[in-house]
């Protein structure tokens, strides 16, 4: 079943697929580890003086990734550098960790705080921080989604994102918030949004693991995509897996935060394209599966079950490598 291996003296062979490797540890049984942070967007919290979320995303970054894989997540572990761990910033770090985890449906069985002074500053004195978590899954040989197997007239389903996650951050800030050379103060009510432009910003990412597992006990899902850094180029790691394969995309739903953005630049003397806002940001989406059309039913009915928004927003092409996207009556080509 698997072609593309590479050697592991004490388990057998590892397993290369589109966005990482599992590990054997016997019996057809693989483990899938992901180390993630949550980037620049551990400045918006400072900003805005809340800190119980950034945990979500935090563990969000790690969870998703595993879940590409098949590997239903059996853990995080925490690393936190701190400019000072005060002991208020610390609840609310893993107080967020903690949300994340039990969305997940996984325990964080260890963590480490260290205050690095020297080493991290931060946007607000004192308050400074980076966070990294890292999650290990597991998946038998036959839940494995190896990427291989799609074919033009395939179907791709979105799973709606919160808004901006926790990918875009350095140049949406730029953009948006004066702090760093942008329009708006943080705390400005924007007419487009429901809150504090902050509180829009530091929304915590979307955590896709019970929707996900849900589809793969229901169809068969051949990739999974979570749509973070270069956006919807990531789809562009399949070509390796299944020849002759393009992706284009027509249903898009993004929330009013990603027009602010592109409005803003605009209104500031620059401009942020089509091309660059879809591969840079989730527009709306922040996961995908891909499987068969006929099983277009059943994985929408089993995605929503557990709890998510889910819809058709693409279909595999016979345009190789080529990214194709419908928005607002224009056609915008990635690659």
């Amino acid at each position: 079943m698997f072609t593309e291996t590479y050697a592991c003296s004490h388990f057998g062979s590892i397993v290369r697929l589109p966005f990482g490797n599992v590990f054997p540890v016997g019996n057809d049984v693989f483990l899938d580890l992901t180390i993630e942070g949550v980037g620049t967007k551990v400045l918006l919290a400072q900003v805005a003086g809340r800190y119980d979320t950034i945990g979500i995303d935090a563990v969000a970054m790690a969870v998703n990734d595993v879940i590409r894989s098949g590997a239903v997540p059996l853990a995080v572990a925490d690393n936190i550098h701190a400019q000072q761990s005060d002991p208020i910033l610390v609840r609310e770090w893993l107080r967020g960790i903690m949300k994340g985890a039990l969305q997940a449906d996984c325990p964080v069985v260890s963590g480490e705080i260290g205050d690095v002074a020297d080493v991290i500053k931060g946007e607000v004195a004192g308050k400074g921080f980076d966070m990294v978590v890292a999650t290990v899954g597991m998946a038998s040989a036959s839940k494995l989604i190896t990427g291989r197997g799609i074919k033009p007239g395939d179907i791709i389903i979105g799973m709606r994102s919160s808004g901006l996650h926790s990918n875009g951050i350095s140049l949406a800030r730029r953009i948006l918030l004066k702090n760093w050379g942008g329009k708006y103060d943080a705390h400005a009510v924007i007419p487009s949004l429901s809150r504090e432009l902050i509180y829009e910003m530091l929304e915590p990412t979307s955590i896709y693991v019970k929707p996900v597992l849900s589809a793969t006990e229901n169809v068969t899902v051949k990739a999974a995509v979570h749509i973070t850094g270069d956006a919807y180029l990531k789809f562009n790691n399949l070509t390796s897996f299944s020849s002759g394969i393009g992706f284009k995309f027509y249903n898009f739903k993004p929330q009013p935060i990603f027009e602010l953005i592109q409005q803003t630049a605009r209104e500031l003397g620059f401009a942020v394209s089509d091309e660059e806002m879809f591969q840079t940001f989730n527009m709306g989406w922040g996961f995908a599966i891909i499987t068969s059309k006929e099983d277009l039913d059943d994985a929408l009915n089993a995605i929503k079950t557990a709890g998510a928004e889910a819809e058709l927003i693409g279909e595999i092409t016979a345009k190789p490598g080529t990214i194709e996207v419908e928005w607002e009556n224009k056609h915008v080509t990635l690659t």
